[in-house]
């Protein structure tokens, strides 16, 4: 077994013989191999990556610290293993699995004299490890980041009067794709004018007009690893509202940046945050958490809300993302990706957040 694979082992409660791994990031976490389907399963002293014929000759080339079995028969081949690892009782990874492919492993069990342990175990197990980023794993977020920046920078040529919303994010998708990324982290958000007091709203054909702010909440991924940043512009002119609230976010943003450091609870880098932007006068227009977690996934642990009592540890990499919605005016979100060390922060984006008129 691989590093990774090893702590998983090492870390498996008493009750749990084995565990069984079937989401995609997971896998991919811990061998190195990306399909749409398999199971892995981690025993004690030996790990094992079930895959079907599309993916068997790749997975025996790259999967890193474990045995690659093909099957035809999952049932067969997977029940041959438990009796072979003597496992009798198997961990589910519970956040992962249907109600129905839970009955079907169910059902190999009970043929093999085994039960299926139903909990969250796994998937802390597995939490404590992803949680906290690798060099190699924060590497690949930065290349992501770079990729975003220019992305973001060329496109940024592109907008006049009139162009779209929907044709900007296809613009911003195409050169990320160009630069090297292998994909958009998440559908990306590129709105104006009233539609910015939607936090998540979606890019159509509504167009840019002088006076409007511009929302971009943008990321690529690459190698498996996600990026996020959002910045938000002005095209052709500001009012004193707009340079106020934007002043807001950008002073709550750096006051949650400075508060990140490895032992401040979540909650905390959240309050110095929301704080500030409700004592400007605006209590009740950030209804989201001010960040997450990055990795394999766009959003994961831990999450910098105002209930996560968790403190921060270094090696994890989070958002602080802040924000100031007026419904029927505009909105002003402002989000960096950072890494927590024991000093502070590293800051992983690199573009101005001054207010800027395109």
């Amino acid at each position: 077994m691989n590093s990774s694979l090893g702590m998983l082992a090492a870390m498996l409660p008493g009750q749990a013989d084995a565990a069984l791994i079937i989401s995609g990031e997971n896998r991919r976490y811990f061998t190195g191999f990306v399909s749409s389907a398999g199971y892995l399963l981690v025993t004690r002293n030996n790990a094992y990556l079930f895959v079907d014929f599309r993916y068997a000759e790749a997975a025996k080339s790259i999967a890193a610290g474990c045995e690659v079995i093909s099957f035809s028969d999952f049932g067969k081949e997977f029940a041959a293993v438990l009796q072979k690892e003597n496992v009798k009782s198997l961990l589910y990874e519970g956040s992962a699995f249907t109600l129905s492919q839970a009955a079907r492993i169910d059902e190999i069990l009970t043929k093999c004299g085994a039960e299926g342990i139903r909990s969250d175990d796994a998937d802390r197990c597995i939490s404590k490890l992803r949680i906290i980023k690798t060099a190699h794993e924060t590497e690949k977020i930065i290349t992501a980041q770079r990729i975003t920046e220019q992305a973001l920078k060329d496109t940024l040529k592109l907008v006049r009067e009139g162009v779209a919303e929907r044709d900007l994010a296809l613009e911003l998708e195409y050169r990320m794709r160009k630069l090297g990324a292998d994909g958009i982290s998440f559908d990306l958000i590129v709105i104006a004018g009233q539609k910015t007091s939607m936090p998540h709203g979606v890019p159509g054909e509504n167009r840019i007009r002088p006076g409007d702010f511009i929302t971009f909440d943008i990321g690529a991924l690459y190698r498996g690893y996600h990026s996020d940043m959002t910045r938000t512009y002005a095209y052709g002119y500001v009012n004193d509202k707009q340079k106020r609230i934007y002043s807001v976010v950008k002073q709550a943003q750096q006051l949650a940046l400075d508060a990140v450091k490895a032992g401040v609870r979540c909650c905390d880098v959240d309050k110095a945050a929301r704080e500030y932007i409700y004592h400007a006068g605006f209590e009740g227009c950030f209804g989201h958490s001010t960040g997450h977690g990055v990795g394999l996934e766009i959003h994961e642990q831990p999450f910098v809300s105002s209930k996560n009592e968790k403190a921060l540890e270094s090696g994890m990499v989070i958002t602080v993302e802040p924000g100031v919605y007026l419904p029927g005016e505009f909105g002003v979100r402002i989000e960096d990706m950072v890494t927590v060390t024991s000093e502070g922060c590293i800051n992983l984006a690199t573009l101005s957040k001054e207010l800027t008129i395109l």
